[in-house]
């Protein structure tokens, strides 16, 4: 019972790339989603959160105006649009979730965040 995030890959500095989350023994439709990332010798962070029912959204400042996050609960899937790809969007990618909606406080704490999954590598070349 866990997530799996794919859609990674290598992309030129400006590029963009759409990940994808799935669950495996669960459903995502009651589900909020967020989606994090490490890059090599750094602590995980917070991209995005997307809530369940209402669907609100958040993003770390990092990548607001760039990132989209979305979902298809019809699909049971959670994706991440990644545009403007810059080289310190480098990273493997994480999505997890924090029960039905994401948290109001400390949004991006990892210990509000379970199931997760392996990751997906995304290398953007500059």
């Amino acid at each position: 019972v866990q997530l799996q995030a794919s859609g990674g890959g290598l992309v030129q500095s400006g590029g963009s790339l759409r990940l994808s989350c799935a669950a495996s023994g669960f459903s995502l439709h009651y589900s909020a989603i967020g989606w994090f990332r490490q890059a090599p010798g750094k602590e995980r962070e917070g991209v995005s959160c997307i809530g369940s029912m209402d669907g609100n959204t958040y993003y770390a400042d990092s990548v607001k105006g760039r990132f989209t996050i979305s979902r298809d609960n019809a699909k049971g899937t959670v994706y991440l649009q990644m545009n403007s790809l810059k080289p310190e969007d480098t990273a493997v990618y994480y999505c997890a979730t924090p029960g039905s909606s994401c948290p109001r406080v400390g949004r991006f704490g990892l210990t509000h965040y379970a199931r997760w999954g392996q990751g997906t590598l995304v290398t953007v070349s500059s």
